[in-house]
């Protein structure tokens, strides 16, 4: 049992509240998965500031101030918790990535992007969202999960979210039956992997299919045709945000919309405290229905 959540915000004027409305939702989360937490956060701009390649790092145990010395040049690196934000005024996205990882090979890199940063860590979500500072942030798009391990370690490596390509992000409920021969299949394919979650399955079976040319929606009915198990997956992207259940739905997922954002979770209790909660449209999403929202 794990707890996911997210919203994306329509009405600008909330931009500066979405820290402290992910901070609410991951509290209601808690219980779901008291093991790890991770965030996602989408135009934050004290982790990704305007026009900066972000690329998000756990793993590496050494302090901000060293770790921008290391790197050189104009990139730099602000610290969150148990993550590490590496940014870029000149370096693309993928020049930053090959740097960081030329730099600090021991590192995981968890997320990159042109406005990304992904947050994860070992502890109570309570505990995390002061690491995280997380009541601070502001943004357009968010993303949070509580974790009750199961299949794999309990690290901030198998903490999701996951992000394995630019800007997408994955967050899962429930566990994947066929993950080992899919995982095969995409090592096949080049695909590397950096725990033994499967969700860090479903999230480069997505990449990789977008990487062939599909978009979200056709990524996630792929998915749903490809994985056997149970599962209630929220996947975001800069501008999109979609949610899709199993065949017999299993896990538990609510939705809530109003003109002001869109938001999703595993418990209506999560959602409770958003302003104009009393007037949203409020629904569960029907099994193997890929419902996509663009900012």
């Amino acid at each position: 049992m794990c707890g996911i959540a997210g919203i994306q915000v329509r009405d600008p004027s909330l931009e500066p509240r979405l820290g402290e409305l992910l901070a609410v939702m991951l509290h209601q989360a808690a219980e779901r998965g008291p093991d790890s937490a991770g965030v996602a956060l989408y135009g934050d701009a004290r982790l990704t500031p305007p026009g900066h390649a972000a690329v998000s790092l756990t793993g590496l145990r050494v302090p901000a101030a060293e770790a921008t010395a290391r790197l050189g040049g104009d990139s730099d690196a602000v610290a969150a918790g148990q993550a590490l934000v590496v940014r870029s005024a000149t370096l693309s996205t993928e020049e930053l990535e090959r740097t960081v990882r030329r730099t600090f090979p021991e590192a995981v890199v968890t997320g990159r992007g042109s406005s990304l940063a992904v947050l994860k860590g070992v502890g109570h979500p309570d505990t995390l969202i002061e690491e995280f500072a997380l009541r601070r942030a502001a943004g357009r798009q968010g993303v949070v999960h509580t974790r009750m391990a199961t299949e794999s370690a309990v690290t901030p490596e198998a903490a999701h979210p996951f992000s394995v390509g630019g800007n997408v992000c994955l967050v899962h409920n429930g566990s994947f039956a066929n993950h080992a021969t899919i995982r095969r299949e995409l090592v096949a394919e080049g695909a590397l992997f950096d725990s033994d979650n499967d969700s860090e399955v479903g999230a480069r079976f997505i990449a990789h299919e977008l990487a062939q040319g599909a978009d979200l929606e056709k990524s996630l009915r792929l998915l749903c045709e490809r994985f056997d198990g149970f599962y209630t997956l929220l996947v975001t992207t800069g501008d999109s945000f979609a949610v899709v259940r199993d065949a017999i739905a299993c896990k538990p997922a609510v939705v809530a919309e109003t003109d002001a954002w869109v938001a999703m979770a595993s418990e209506y209790r999560c959602l409770a405290a958003l302003p104009g909660i009393e007037s949203a449209r409020i629904f569960e999403p029907e099994p193997e229905r890929v419902y996509l929202w663009q900012h």
